[in-house]
């Protein structure tokens, strides 16, 4: 999943930090100082780089191959897709290498451009290469945009950000619901600013966060001060009404890896964050279709055994969970204790507009964008809420509940198919959302639209002079800095063919099934 460049708002407190505190790179980015103590983190890579009073904090940003990618040759897609977990492989040792060099940023101005960025585009020159080599190899055309992509920059944590840059590259729409501003500025509900300095008890390090890398105050916001901002479309004569539910737990068997079939088959720790599964138990980077026809499901009608994933939820209280020395986990800032759902709820729904077609076996759908810190929020779908209050909905912030409330996960998938393919380069362009109105257009055909609801029991982190103490945090690439918007699910659909025959005609005839 995809980046771009987007310019985020920067808290008052923030600013004058920066102001103050900036160390301009030879690259045009920028370095911040920040200085925190750590109380709670283990003796690992992550927490070796804490120990220094004056530490510099910058996240990398790289533009995203894989979102250009949407013509890509199906004999050269397995090759591409290793590539691209390549890329995404160098991205998160840089990082690491930024993150463990803080006293030689401190010393030398042009440390992180020598260091890091110049050998870090090098690398990501001969990976781009070689993605071009084979889509040439089998007779395709690679974009010449591809070959100004190499380069990256190092970026201040909490950057000001636009939605500039963000034309192209298989970008998709959201539902239809609209942000009305109840975000307030990057304030948290109690008015006070997160700037993610002085973190106390190793819950606010370097870019916040209990390994440093997220989130901050500015990422929380008191969902009582969020106005209601859920839109729905008008239903047309040729609704489909009815819906299907599916019941397949909660990941009580406790089903985690941190690969992703979809985006990087064949690789270990592709995803380098750690998943939660229900339904299709066979679901790791090498499982294919065979694998999965064949395979086991927590679902209770046996008829389903769709692969239903996404990242886990942590809360930062200081705990170290079973990965903390872990690939995609500890060792690339995913730490805490891990939350599972009290609630995971599957429904399949209709169109306002007309009846729904089948989906194919084994269709692949990717809801959301685990890369929006440097992305954008052109893909960004997933969205954040609390029981009671669930017709305000969040993108940018998590939110913080009132006592007796539950944090809510909501992801609205793709619900228009272009009737041909199950998977597409880029991993979206082969589906789509329907517009403002509901319709589906160019061509695509609407199909059963996925709808799931993840529900915590967790107390509301706690913000104290701009500081998080016990925050939430969604698993994601290290660089993006757990922001919420990264948050993202993942879909292959391995229905059989009763049973999604069962769903269309329960859906277009309005009924309600399971």
């Amino acid at each position: 999943m995809g980046r771009n460049t987007r310019k985020r708002r920067t808290p008052l407190a923030t600013k004058a930090i920066a102001a103050s505190a900036a160390l301009a790179l030879g690259g045009g980015g920028l370095i911040w100082a920040n200085f925190y103590a750590s109380a709670h983190e283990s003796n690992d890579s992550w927490s070796d780089r804490t120990k220094a009073a004056a530490v510099q904090v910058a996240t990398i940003d790289c533009p995203d191959v894989g979102q250009q990618l949407t013509d890509v040759p199906n004999q050269a897609r397995g090759e591409v897709d290793g590539e691209l977990a390549t890329l995404d492989q160098q991205i998160t040792e840089s990082y690491q290498r930024l993150a463990s060099t803080r006293d030689a940023q401190a010393r030398d101005a042009n440390f992180v451009q020598n260091t890091i960025l110049q050998p870090l585009k090098d690398r990501r020159k001969a990976i781009i290469d070689r993605i071009q080599l084979e889509i040439t190899r089998v007779g395709g055309s690679a974009p010449e945009s591809l070959d100004g992509l190499a380069g990256c920059a190092a970026a201040p944590s909490e950057q000001p950000q636009t939605n500039e840059g963000e034309a192209g590259g298989g970008q998709q729409q959201g539902d239809g619901q609209q942000q009305d501003g109840g975000q307030q500025d990057g304030q948290n509900g109690d008015g006070q600013q997160g700037d993610g300095q002085n973190g106390d008890g190793g819950q606010q390090q370097g870019n916040g966060g209990q390994a440093g890398n997220g989130p901050v105050a500015a990422d929380f916001v008191d969902i009582t001060t969020v106005q209601p901002n859920v839109q729905s479309p008008r239903r047309g004569r040729n609704a489909s009404t009815g819906t299907f539910t599916s019941s397949c737990g909660t990941n009580g068997n406790k089903k985690f890896n941190t690969d992703n079939v979809i985006v990087a088959p064949g690789v270990t720790n592709g995803a380098h964050h750690l998943h939660d599964y229900v339904g299709n138990q066979a679901n790791d980077a090498f499982a294919n279709n065979d694998t999965f026809a064949a395979a086991s499901t927590t679902c209770a009608n046996q008829g389903d055994k769709s692969s239903y994933y996404w990242p886990v939820l942590r809360v930062q209280d200081g705990t170290q969970d079973f990965d903390q020395n872990n690939d995609g986990g500890g060792k690339e800032g995913n730490v805490g204790r891990i939350l599972q759902a009290k609630q995971a709820q599957i429904k399949f729904v209709g169109s306002p507009k007309s009846k729904v077609v089948a989906m194919p076996k084994f269709l692949r759908i990717i809801t959301g964008d685990a890369k929006t810190t440097t992305n954008g929020l052109a893909n960004a779908n997933a969205s954040w809420s609390c029981t009671g209050f669930e017709n305000r909905q969040l993108k940018e912030q998590y939110p913080l509940c009132p006592q007796g409330s539950d944090v809510v996960r909501t992801f609205k998938f793709q619900s228009c198919w272009d009737g041909q393919n199950i998977d597409s380069a880029n991993h979206r362009t082969h589906v789509a959302f329907a517009d403002a109105s509901g319709r589906c257009q160019n061509g695509f055909k609407a199909i059963p639209q996925l709808v799931m609801r993840l529900v915590y029991d967790v107390d509301a982190p706690v913000i104290e002079n701009g500081q998080v103490k016990n925050a939430i945090a969604v698993d994601g690439f290290p660089e993006q800095l757990h922001k919420p918007s990264t948050d993202h699910d993942d879909f292959i659909n391995v229905f059989n063919e009763n049973l999604m025959n069962k769903m269309v005609r329960c859906i277009n005839s309005g009924s309600r099934c399971r």
